[in-house]
């Protein structure tokens, strides 16, 4: 699809999207080897473990490292996870953002649409000078601040009106960020509640109403808005993403006429077969393009 085509997409569609970017964003507009997952958990690796790691092989997810690296400290450090995890947000908290990426972040506040990211960091809020807020009345754990976002107005509904939200966790409560497959579990755990209201059910009624569990977290959005998502690859160890995302088109199928749409923006074959065919069945359609140029600056201008 070529950039116009994008564009006009966008603007057909601005009165019913939302966004999810990864840590595509970062890298892009900064120093690749500044903003780095893979560097972080590297970091964690050479600080908690007698062995050298200079790289994140393949065949292993980023989940799957963080929980070798848990697994070899469990015994020996007490409540090792909440150590790794204050550990992230000290590094996080030493990241500096590039106001460069202001050109994707005002066109979605433009547009007054919700922006859900997978990345745990502030560097968003940060660049836009958003203030921090809670969905009123909404019940808050630490552990899941999933009704806390940033930005410049106080919001009643979660899908209506521009405000960043985090998926994963949030810099701001280490207890909250998910790193290790156990932890995306957990994730899991807490939506399926949430959307099903018992756990051994399933049960979509009401996700377009105010009253159904998730109505004041971010969850609203996935089910009641069409999502425009890019920046990160959403592959094989996005587990809780790709959940939701499962989640979303069974609520659809059962309820045809509450349907919204859905795009995953990425560069020309970068994606394999596999991935092709998961977003088809969940209602996503791929939008390739030829570079990240285009991704993060040519469709926002």
């Amino acid at each position: 699809m070529n950039i116009n085509s994008i564009k006009n997409l966008l603007e057909r569609n601005k009165s019913d999207i939302a966004f999810i970017v990864g840590n595509g964003i970062n890298r892009h507009f900064n120093d690749n080897n500044q903003i780095s997952w893979e560097d972080l958990l590297l970091d964690l690796w050479d600080k908690y473990l007698f062995s050298t790691q200079s790289s994140i092989p393949d065949g292993i997810s980023f989940t799957e490292f963080y929980d070798i690296l848990e697994i070899n400290n469990y015994e020996t450090i007490n409540n090792f996870n909440l150590v790794l995890q204050k550990d992230i947000k000290e590094n996080m908290l030493k990241w500096n953002g590039n106001n460069e990426q202001n050109i994707v972040i005002n066109k979605i506040k433009n547009l007054d649409a919700p922006l859900l990211t997978v990345n745990f960091d502030d560097l968003i809020p940060q660049s836009m000078n958003l203030d921090f807020h809670k969905i009123q009345d909404s019940k808050f754990s630490d552990f899941y601040p999933w009704s806390c976002y940033y930005s410049d107005k106080q919001l009643d509904n979660p899908a209506e009106g521009f405000g960043v939200w985090y998926i994963n966790g949030m810099v701001k409560y280490h207890r909250s960020i998910k790193l290790g497959l156990s932890q995306y579990m957990g994730n899991v755990g807490h939506a399926r509640k949430l959307i099903h209201n018992n756990i051994e059910t399933i049960s979509f009624v009401g996700k377009n109403q105010n009253y159904w569990a998730g109505y004041k977290t971010w969850l609203h959005i996935i089910f009641n808005k069409s999502l425009f998502i890019f920046g990160f690859e959403l592959g094989e160890q996005e587990i809780f993403m790709r959940w939701l995302l499962i989640e979303r088109a069974k609520y659809f199928r059962k309820f045809p006429e509450r349907k919204h749409k859905g795009w995953f923006l990425v560069q020309k074959n970068s994606l394999s077969d596999g991935q092709k065919l998961f977003f088809h069945s969940v209602g996503i359609e791929v939008i390739e393009v030829e570079n990240y140029q285009n991704i993060y600056q040519d469709i926002w201008e």
